[in-house]
């Protein structure tokens, strides 16, 4: 099963650390080694939350999400997406940007620093949107029942999620117009920069989030009315609309777990130059990890992780919730990117501890006889 679900991952890690020492050396191995490693320790939040979103999907979708979707994350956003930036930034062509990347890597390093407000604006929106419609959500499992149930309770005014995103974006571009008008307005045109990228990362959201979840409900709504005509007649109703149903359903969630991965990457691609600024190694390590992440995010479905371990999409959650406001921050302040993968790591790390603790317990109350209220408030959270 292990060999099976991390393959591709292991065949990927040989090949590109045969192509590092071939491209640079030792030097380059060990380069490739670090951003991989980076990687994953900024990504397995990504993993978790991509878990919750593909085990409802079949098999042979997990399969696309790990070949093809890896194509799109390895060779978009890790290779061609730096250099779309630079060549948007720079208003460069295409070929002049990649010449730019081999030959002047600092320039390199330095374009897409410039471009870094817009790319943290369009992420951390995309972001916290994803945080904000969790917690708005009335859940029967709790986690942090302190939090989780008064944030639920105000989840019930429609459009609380935007309206709460909005606020933040606005905060965020006033924050970077401020900063420009104390050094002399020499940044004026970043700050609508940041309020137009975050707008766009909010209705990216919006579009992609609103298509999946529109064809997922008609895709549920199929499903019954087929159990139902199962039920009565013994006979298949129409297969051949349901199969078109659940392919348009498992498309636009492959879609929104391929924009979700882009807004996770942006950190990684960026945190990525405090390590090197070769697009080659970079793409090789982060690479790497990409595939590592879409691997374990596989193994959470198939072994049902997430569904033993209860707590962990909450986790998860919030550690979306601090990177998109990490990267917001991030358009004044420069913020290390070991801090941003140790918030990540610590916050699954507390919800693990905490399912643990609530498996124990719950097993404890069967053990003893307890009430079925005694394992409710057992199983809603801290």
């Amino acid at each position: 099963m292990l060999l099976k679900t991390f393959g591709w991952s292991f065949a990927v890690t040989a090949l590109g650390l045969v192509a590092a020492v071939f491209y640079g050396g030792w030097q380059a191995l060990g380069i490739v080694a670090i951003l991989s490693v980076l990687e994953i320790s900024l990504s397995f939040d990504n993993a978790v939350i991509n878990a919750g979103i593909l085990k409802k999907m079949n098999a042979f979708w997990q399969k696309i999400f790990l070949t093809v979707g890896v194509l799109i994350a390895v060779f978009g956003m890790r290779l061609v997406f730096p250099v779309v930036i630079v060549a948007i930034s720079a208003k460069l062509g295409p070929i002049e940007a990649i010449d730019l990347s081999f030959n002047d890597p600092d320039r390199y390093k330095e374009l897409v620093t410039d471009a870094h407000p817009a790319i943290a604006a369009f992420g951390g929106m995309f972001l916290l949107m994803i945080f904000l419609d969790f917690v708005f959500e009335d859940r029967d499992i709790q986690w942090l029942r302190w939090i989780e149930r008064p944030l639920a309770k105000l989840g019930k005014v429609d459009m609380l999620s935007v309206c709460v995103a909005l606020i933040v974006l606005l905060v965020a571009s006033m924050t970077f117009a401020t900063q420009a008008h104390q050094h002399g307005g020499g940044h004026a045109d970043k700050a609508s920069t940041v309020l137009l990228a975050g707008i766009a990362g909010l209705i990216t959201y919006l579009i992609v989030g609103g298509l999946s979840g529109y064809f997922e409900d008609k895709l549920e709504e199929e499903e019954e009315r087929e159990q139902e005509a199962e039920e009565e007649a013994r006979k298949s109703g129409k297969p051949a609309s349901a199969v078109l149903l659940a392919g348009k359903a498992a498309f636009f969630m492959f879609l929104y777990l391929e924009v979700l991965d882009a807004s996770f990457s942006f950190d990684g691609v960026i945190g990525a130059f405090a390590v090197t600024n070769e697009i080659v190694l970079m793409a090789l390590g982060l690479g790497i990890g990409a595939m590592y992440v879409r691997s374990l995010t596989v193994y959470l479905v198939r072994q049902g992780t997430l569904d033993d371990y209860v707590y962990l999409e909450h986790g998860a959650h919030y550690a979306i919730g601090a990177l998109a406001v990490i990267l917001l921050v991030t358009i004044r302040y420069e913020i290390n990117e070991i801090i941003t993968g140790l918030v990540g790591v610590v916050l699954i790390a507390w919800s693990f501890w905490s399912s643990l603790r609530r498996n124990k317990a719950l097993a404890a109350a069967e053990g003893n006889g307890g009430s079925t209220d005694s394992k409710a408030e057992v199983s809603s959270g801290v």
